[in-house]
């Protein structure tokens, strides 16, 4: 019996692992895959974690492993199936192990989202990827196209730009909603390409990516485009499914909690990117993993 358990092993978990450690609980982290990090391990380069600019995601990921580890915090791996309420506390069951906790911080991130057109799936891992730092280096010399318009998309055209022929970035509006400071940097690209005002309608190609078409929606018209591969980068959605009906979310799947990571579920707790919030950086969520934390003491010493 752990005092609490944290699902999922990113920035927020981690975090939540550190203070939960530092505050004297006993604490195990639940990974679903085989490194800690989350999202932040396909980051080539971070740039905006306060004093660590241009740091490299897998570097940052690892920090924040050893971080955790270093002061005791258990690890297992397995992919959470259900959670369960029960008299002494909550029971955890995984696809490999069931485990007991009196307290949870729900850490489980976000997946990325699809664009639900014909081909992509088909393609995926043959020409269709959804991070650029993963598979960018396949495509090096070739022209590549990257679908979305915020932060993760104009990093990804940015990056992609430094060693492909061409980058043609696909944007549903007239402007970016990425940080001022991205669009800076992209508009100064020689090798990137806009199109605004469009989407992508379908992927084409026999066993790898060869087109795209897309469909420009002012003009009302459609163009086939050779691409060797398109990153897509059009958000996320949060990895709750598990906990449906126990733990209460927003129309999109959110965990509903505050600054403090309280939700609803006496015991629960949620960080990270699966929590409802503005903001969803590594920093906000390092802040939601220390918040949730403090809050299960606190929860913890007021229930003993």
């Amino acid at each position: 019996m752990f005092d609490v358990i944290i699902v999922g092993s990113g920035p927020a978990g981690l975090s939540a692992a550190v203070y939960a450690r530092r505050a004297g609980l006993s604490a195990l982290v639940l990974e679903k895959n085989a490194m800690s990090g989350g999202q932040v391990l396909t980051t080539y380069e971070v740039d905006n974690y306060l004093g660590l600019p241009g740091i490299g995601g897998m570097e940052l990921g690892t920090k924040f492993h050893e971080h955790a580890a270093g002061l005791g915090a258990e690890f297992t791996t397995g992919i959470v199936r259900a959670i369960e309420k029960t008299e002494a506390g909550f029971k955890i069951i995984t696809t490999k192990k069931e485990w007991e906790a009196e307290s949870v911080i729900l850490a489980p991130g976000a997946s990325h989202a699809m664009l639900n057109v014909p081909g992509e799936e088909r393609l995926t891992g043959r020409g269709v990827s959804y991070c650029a730092t993963c598979d960018g280096a396949f495509y090096r010399g070739k022209r590549v196209a990257v679908a979305g318009g915020g932060d993760v998309a104009v990093e990804d055209a940015i990056f992609l730009s430094r060693f492909v022929e061409k980058v043609i970035l696909i944007h549903r509006r007239d402007t970016l909603r990425a940080a001022k400071s991205l669009q800076e940097q992209l508009f100064a690209l020689p090798n990137v390409e806009i199109l605004w005002d469009s989407v992508v309608t379908e992927i084409q190609g026999e066993n790898r990516v060869e087109k795209i078409t897309v469909r420009h929606l002012k003009q009302d018209s459609t163009e086939e485009i050779s691409v060797d591969g398109i990153f897509i980068a059009v958000g996320i959605h949060p990895d709750t499914a598990f906990v449906e009906g126990l733990v209460p979310m927003d129309e999109q799947g959110y965990l509903i909690a505050g600054e403090d990571g309280v939700t609803q579920t006496p015991g629960i707790f949620a960080a990270g990117d699966a929590r409802t919030k503005k903001l969803r950086q590594i920093i906000t969520a390092v802040a939601d993993g220390a918040n949730a934390a403090i809050s299960v003491q606190e929860y913890l010493n007021h229930d003993r």
